[in-house]
């Protein structure tokens, strides 16, 4: 029987760019623990590789040409719902952050974090944990607490108390 501990993390990139999935490989193959299966440049060619490699995380970029971040997270959630999803991305606002949030994102962080941040990152969402960059965790927040709750309502669902407990720990 083959434990997360011995085998690595297998994870699928997207982003329409090929120099920056040659970073994130590297970033992520140098912890020993992570092994890159599989690369995309855009969305479609995501979820097609999700189905074909069934990776434990595919970090997915936002903007990608044919289907975006959003659509495809939504099709991989659908279709593959053992496929965590991390969000990697230069986009913070607040349409993005709330929309891949509701498309079942299980991890959201800015592509200003440190390579260690990302490793990080991406271990906890494949042990099934939540992760927010800070940045995006106040704007959850800022929603939540704005005083508006029927709209917060509408945009985020409330995690699970094991979810909750994960986001701590982070």
């Amino acid at each position: 029987m083959t434990t997360l501990a011995s085998a690595p993390l297998r994870v699928l990139l997207a982003d329409d760019h090929a120099i920056v999935r040659k970073g994130i490989r590297e970033f992520l193959e140098e912890d020993g623990a992570i092994t890159v299966v599989a690369e995309a440049a855009d969305g479609r060619e995501a979820v097609q590789l999700a189905g074909e490699y069934r990776p434990a995380v595919a970090v997915l970029d936002v903007q990608m040409p044919d289907v975006n971040g959003i659509e495809a997270t939504r099709q991989i959630k659908a279709a593959y719902p053992d496929v965590r999803v991390l969000i990697l991305t230069a986009y913070d606002d607040d349409p993005y952050v709330f929309a891949l949030l509701r498309a079942g994102a299980d991890g959201y962080v800015l592509k200003n974090a440190d390579s260690d941040e990302l490793v990080r990152a991406v271990k906890v969402v494949a042990a099934d944990g939540k992760v927010l960059a800070p940045d995006i965790a106040a704007k959850v927040v800022a929603q939540m607490t704005s005083g508006k709750p029927a709209a917060a309502q509408e945009q985020v669902e409330s995690l699970t108390e094991r979810e909750v407990a994960r986001a701590v720990q982070f």
